[in-house]
């Protein structure tokens, strides 16, 4: 497998950060996450209509740019590096993997044009308790006059509460483990669902908790084929990963790079504590940890490409899982690693409000636990690779 870039994904690369260094400063990320959405507005406009970065990994038959997960994960990792709040990660990295996965050809006509071109946001909804798997799934869909009709409750919904389109899964009454998950694309102003905005320890992404109550859909709305919900739904959530983990290791990275300029500058005992051989050892590993992080994000990238490309490999669905768990592995202890150890080595000042590095550690902490812990991704690795535990 190439792992090397071409020129035309350095250029995207380059133009990225290109813009993000012009419109997510310190300053303006601050601004945007105290806002009313979360997020700047004309700046995700600028991503979506200007730079058509929503349009990048759909189809050009849907108006998009027919690229791939690997171009959408050079974006994602230079807005982990900036921490610029936007709609990206949410409609990019789970609705439209989603919509992609599935069969259903009319509903991909009409919600993948209006996500290229910018027009509207989406999220995925499928848990309500603090697990990422199938036992998170606990709204049901009752049979109910040619339809049906849903009630419960969906908890940690990335900008649920400011999307347009929602991909929700859930499940048959009485079904239990992974038979009997359906997942629906739904209007996230269909009547009967309440959204609430949730704080969370990273003010940079807003979580949402949705309330169903009596909220009808229909087969139309269905995105998976019988007894194909689950199946769907964990690929989404291994592609979802991938993502996540290219997010993170652009935050790594920006740790380490502002805990080297920090240490460049100062001084103690008379000389520039970068010189110390200690912190130079410190930074060697934190370099080893970001390499480490990459490298498994942009193999499981490619691997994800596979899956959402109609005819790529078949057998890159079996290597998705072992694949998004090793990235989101990696990625959430490099980068975490690296934003403890910016506050560390930024010393008294590390987690004061006006320096950055408590907003890196934040994101850090909050990814970390974010599509499963490395914990929990270690435990669904051993059961691929070992079978069911006895």
């Amino acid at each position: 497998m190439e792992l090397a870039l071409t020129d035309e994904q350095r250029m995207i690369q380059t133009s990225a950060e290109r813009f993000l260094t012009q419109v997510a400063s310190s300053s303006a990320v601050r601004t945007a996450m105290a806002s009313e959405r979360g997020y700047d507005a004309e700046t995700w406009t600028r991503m979506a209509q200007e730079l058509y970065w929503p349009a990048l990994a759909i189809p050009e038959v849907y108006g998009g740019l027919g690229l791939g997960f690997v171009e959408v994960c050079l974006l994602q990792e230079q807005l982990g590096r900036r921490l610029l709040p936007s709609p990206f990660f949410a409609t990019c990295s789970l609705a439209t993997p989603a919509l992609l996965l599935s069969r259903n050809e009319p509903l991909k006509e009409r919600w993948l044009p209006l996500i290229a071109a910018g027009e509207i946001r989406a999220s995925l909804a499928f848990t309500s308790a603090p697990r990422w798997d199938d036992s998170g799934v606990q709204v049901y869909a009752q049979s109910h006059s040619g339809g049906y009709r849903l009630n419960g409750e969906y908890r940690y919904v990335i900008d649920g509460a400011d999307c347009d389109l929602l991909i929700i899964a859930t499940r048959t009454p009485g079904s239990v483990g992974e038979a009997g998950i359906r997942l629906f694309a739904i209007s996230a102003d269909t009547p009967g669902i309440q959204r609430h905005w949730q704080p969370t320890l990273d003010q940079t992404r807003r979580l949402a908790t949705l309330t169903l109550t009596d909220v009808v859909v229909y087969d139309e709305q269905l995105l998976s084929e019988p007894g194909q919900g689950w199946p769907m739904l964990r690929d989404v959530l291994h592609i979802a990963c991938i993502g996540l983990a290219a997010e993170q290791t652009g935050g790594a990275q920006q740790s380490l790079d502002i805990t080297l300029s920090y240490i460049s500058q100062r001084e103690q005992f008379g000389c520039r504590i970068a010189s110390f051989q200690a912190i130079k050892h410190r930074c060697a590993d934190l370099m080893l940890a970001i390499e480490c992080a990459r490298s498994a994000s942009y193999y499981a990238a490619c691997i994800a490409d596979e899956c959402l490309n109609i005819d790529g490999d078949p057998s890159a669905r079996q290597q998705l899982g072992e694949a998004g768990a090793t990235a989101k592995i990696f990625a959430s202890e490099g980068f975490f690693q690296c934003a403890a150890e910016s506050i560390q080595l930024h010393g008294g000042v590390g987690f004061t409000w006006e320096y950055d590095p408590h907003l890196y550690f934040k994101r850090a902490r909050a990814s970390e636990q974010m599509l499963g812990t490395p914990a929990f991704h270690r435990e669904q690795l051993a059961t691929q690779i070992f079978g069911e535990r006895t």
